[in-house]
């Protein structure tokens, strides 16, 4: 079996007319010829909320252009948005886009050691940021020991301004006197393959890198991605992942302007608010990891608040159950439910399930390589698997990064001679193509001579009853090498007993999958995009 599934030429149909060849700065434009009358954001609640259609939000991203211009800003030069999600984070990024800058975002949730390693690595010029984001002020932060020598100014979005700090009023009023004329001309010298962004990656395996993104890649391969969804215009999309991720960025912002769906953005996620928010504003695109829904399906005010807007949910980045696809389209009434899977350094996208899939295919599979990208399962020397048993992901295509900024090795480390990138993670791919991610390479541990993929173990553990939620982690055993422990949370109302879940799990998968230690825990360490953070409880687990 040819295990290199590209798009068939029934996937490539449903894109004809897709964006293959543009930027970021002219999907804007575009959104304003097609739906330039239609609201295309609103940022805030109440009578406070900012409401901007298409064409006046394309004014502003101009506005903010012009200042970006202003500052000394020039095509290449690294700018950075340390903030949460927010108008005003939007402007900045779409601002800078179009006058050829390269977006570096910056994890909300990071200390002034992380942060300031990510500036001087990418060289960043400017920063914008808040002083008023979950009690943090966040240019506090890059003092002493973390000042970044290459950081020329500094442009608080919100919040009280330091000294030597600049008042975003202010940085939007120094451009009053750049012409249109010069933001235009930047915008098209801007090609598809040029550097939209620098997203680093998580660093789990040492210091993060900065993985460059191309414009072309973003625009084309969130087409084929809200295409796949159906996304249209007029869809309502209340963003709750991070703008600094791929996610929030990519299949947000980007998926919205080319679709034509209005941009809500979400500051922090919170259930009530959600849950409020989705009656108010007729909420029909809510995205997340599996862990948001299960949250809002368990929570004990649900029913107070009318969900019935709901129509698309796309998850990911952790083991879905068939249980909890089922309650989303039963109990939460979405019409499509759709399960994916991307990483960084393929621009945030790689499979996808298609929304005609059968339930259990969203449930136990990331679906197959999303048209124009090929997709291997390989061994530890790169020859392709048999189907059905595990291997690591390698993937090829447009999507794939143009390599790690300022890192040549790590690049050629990653990617082979023939454009392969090695993805680091575990999967198993069907006879259709469809891959089920079993785990991280670095997650799998291995008991009395047995891989175990804790993803596996955990996707069997979410059927036991009363579970909400459940990670898995391996721990040292002195017989067996290692041996798996779960944390679980229970879901509302629920009690879970350590031994019966291990009495169940002893009937219910195979010996060396079986968790040796179960701890019932009140919720799972996660980081700003709903993923677990298995370091976390692997330190706990040590103490």
């Amino acid at each position: 079996m040819d295990q290199h599934n590209g798009a068939s030429e029934t996937d490539s149909g449903a894109f004809e007319g897709s964006l293959r060849s543009t930027t970021i700065p002219s999907i804007i434009d575009r959104a304003v010829q097609l739906f330039g009358d239609r609201e295309g954001l609103v940022d805030g609640v109440g009578d406070g909320a900012v409401r901007l259609t298409f064409a006046q939000l394309s004014d502003e991203i101009d506005t903010a252009a012009k200042a970006c211009v202003a500052a000394g800003i020039a095509p290449g030069d690294r700018v950075c948005i340390w903030g949460p999600n927010g108008l005003r984070w939007l402007l900045a990024a779409l601002g800078a886009y179009s006058v050829g800058a390269v977006l570096v975002p910056l994890n909300t949730r990071f200390k002034g050691q992380e942060a300031a390693y990510v500036l001087r690595n990418a060289g960043v010029r400017m920063l914008f940021t808040v002083t008023d984001f979950l009690d943090t002020n966040y240019p506090s932060l890059l003092a002493g020991d973390n000042a970044v020598d290459t950081l020329e100014r500094i442009v608080v979005m919100s919040g009280d301004v330091p000294d030597g700090c600049t008042a975003w009023d202010d940085f939007i009023a120094a451009g009053a006197g750049v012409e249109i004329a010069e933001v235009r001309t930047r915008s098209a010298s801007v090609q598809p393959d040029d550097i939209s962004d620098i997203m680093f990656t998580s660093g789990t395996t040492g210091k993060p890198k900065g993985a460059m993104i191309r414009h072309g890649a973003s625009v084309r391969g969130f087409d084929a991605w809200a295409t796949v969804v159906g996304l249209r215009p007029g869809d309502r999309y209340l963003i709750v992942n991070p703008f600094f991720h791929t996610f929030g960025l990519k299949a947000g912002i980007v998926a919205s302007l080319i679709k034509g769906a209005t941009i809500i953005p979400q500051p922090v996620f919170d259930v009530p608010a959600v849950m409020a928010r989705i009656p108010q504003e007729r909420i029909s695109m809510l995205p997340g990891p599996p862990s948001i829904y299960q949250t809002i399906l368990d929570h004990p005010r649900r029913a107070e608040f009318d969900l019935s807007s709901l129509r698309l949910a796309v998850t990911g980045a952790a083991p879905v159950s068939v249980e909890l696809v089922r309650r989303m389209k039963e109990d939460l009434q979405f019409e499509t439910v759709v399960t994916g899977y991307g990483l960084t350094e393929t621009t945030g996208i790689v499979t996808m399930c298609r929304h005609d899939d059968p339930d259990e295919t969203i449930a136990y599979t990331s679906g197959r390589a999303i048209p124009d990208v090929e997709v291997r399962v390989v061994d530890d020397e790169g020859n392709d698997v048999e189907v059905g048993q595990p291997g690591e992901i390698w993937a090829r295509g447009y999507n794939v990064m143009a390599g790690y900024f300022g890192n040549p090795e790590a690049t050629a480390e990653a990617i082979n001679s023939d454009g392969w990138l090695a993805t680091g993670d575990i999967a198993v791919q069907d006879a259709e193509g469809n891959v089920s991610i079993t785990d991280r390479k670095k997650d799998m541990f291995i008991m009395g001579g047995f891989n175990a993929y804790p993803a596996e173990i955990e996707n069997a553990l979410a059927g036991y009853p009363g579970v909400s939620q459940v990670a898995v982690i391996g721990v040292p055993d002195h017989r067996m090498g290692e041996v798996g422990k779960a944390f679980i949370v229970a879901r509302p109302g629920a009690t879970v007993v350590a031994a019966e879940v291990i009495a169940w799990s002893k009937a219910n998968m195979a010996n060396y999958k079986v968790p040796r230690f179960v701890e019932v825990v009140g919720s799972l360490p996660m980081n700003a995009s709903g993923k677990v953070l298995k370091g976390d409880l692997r330190a706990r687990d040590n103490d």
